[in-house]
C-alpha cells in the first residue's frame, strides 16, 4: 500500500513539465493534501497545469530563475510571507537541464552551462531555504519531509560505480553535474543534520519526459505514486543516502 506524504507545505523547482508537473499533480491529488504546494519554473505561461490547480488556495506558482540570486531571494519571500513561523516542510530540488555531448562533442561552455544550472543552482537555493526549513525543522522531531527535507533530483547515469562500457552514450555534461550533485547532497546530509533536516539524492526511474525520451519504460503517471510513497517514507536512516524510485539504494 503506497504512503501518504504527510506535511504542510512542498516546493518543487522545475514544475512547468515532466516529472516536477508529475509531482504537483500527485500531490495536490492526494489525500490528505499539503496545505501549499509551491510549483516553480521559469516560465509559467508554457506551464502545464490546469485550471482546477490554479483555482485552489493550497497551490501557489512561482517564478524563479534557479541561476539568478535576486530572482531565488524574491521567491523566498513570497514563501515565507505564506508559510510563516512554520517554515518549509520539503524543498525539492528538481529543476535541470540535459545537453548530450559526447567526448567528441563536449566543450568547456556546455560544461560550464549545465554544471550551473544543474548543480550549483540546487546549492543555492537549498541554502536560500535553509532558514525556511530549519524554522520547519523546530516545529518536529525525527526526520523525514514531516518535518524538513532537501530531495536532490539526481540520475542512476551519476552513479561511478554503474557506468559500463557499453552504455547507450557518454553523455559527459549531465552526467558529470548530477555526481557532483550528489556529493551535495552527502555534503548538506552531515551540516543539516543536527539541525533535523534530511538531505536525499533521488533517481526518479527512467521516465518518459521531454529529458527522459520516448524509450523510457515509465510515463510520468505512473511513476509518480511511487516516488511519493518513497518520499513519505523517508526517516532517519535515509539521511545522506541515495535512492532509486523505489526507495533501494544505489552506489555513488
Amino acid at each position: 500500500m503506497a504512503h501518504q506524504l504527510r506535511c504542510r507545505s512542498v516546493l518543487i523547482t522545475g514544475s512547468s513539465r515532466g516529472i516536477g508537473l508529475g509531482l504537483v499533480r500527485g500531490l495536490l491529488a492526494a489525500c490528505p493534501a499539503p496545505d501549499f504546494v509551491f510549483a516553480t519554473c521559469r516560465y509559467p505561461e508554457k506551464a502545464q497545469v490546469e485550471p482546477f490547480f490554479r483555482d485552489r488556495n493550497r497551490f501557489l506558482s512561482l517564478t524563479p530563475d534557479v541561476v539568478s540570486e535576486s530572482s531565488i531571494k524574491k521567491v523566498v519571500k513570497e514563501v515565507e510571507d505564506i508559510v510563516g513561523d512554520k517554515g518549509l516542510n520539503c524543498l525539492v530540488n528538481n529543476a535541470g537541464i540535459n545537453v548530450v555531448a559526447t567526448l567528441e562533442e563536449v566543450t568547456a561552455e556546455t560544461m560550464l552551462r549545465i554544471y550551473e544550472t544543474n548543480t550549483v543552482a540546487q546549492l543555492m537555493v537549498t541554502k536560500a531555504f535553509l532558514p525556511l526549513l530549519r524554522k520547519a525543522a523546530q516545529q518536529s522531531t525525527g526526520m523525514g519531509c514531516h518535518r524538513a527535507a532537501v530531495v536532490n533530483m539526481s540520475s542512476i547515469s551519476a552513479s561511478m560505480e554503474l557506468v559500463q562500457a557499453d552504455d547507450f552514450r557518454m553523455v559527459y555534461p549531465y552526467r558529470i553535474a548530477k555526481t557532483a550533485l550528489n556529493m551535495i547532497t552527502r555534503c548538506l546530509a552531515v551540516d543539516l543534520e543536527p539541525d533535523g533536516i534530511l538531505c536525499i539524492s533521488l533517481h526518479p526511474g527512467w521516465i518518459e519526459t521531454d529529458m527522459g525520451g520516448s524509450l523510457a519504460p515509465l510515463k510520468v503517471q505512473e511513476a509518480i505514486p511511487g516516488i511519493l510513497s518513497v518520499l513519505a517514507r523517508l526517516s532517519e536512516k535515509d539521511n545522506g543516502r541515495f535512492l532509486n524510485g523505489q526507495g533501494g539504494t544505489l552506489p555513488w
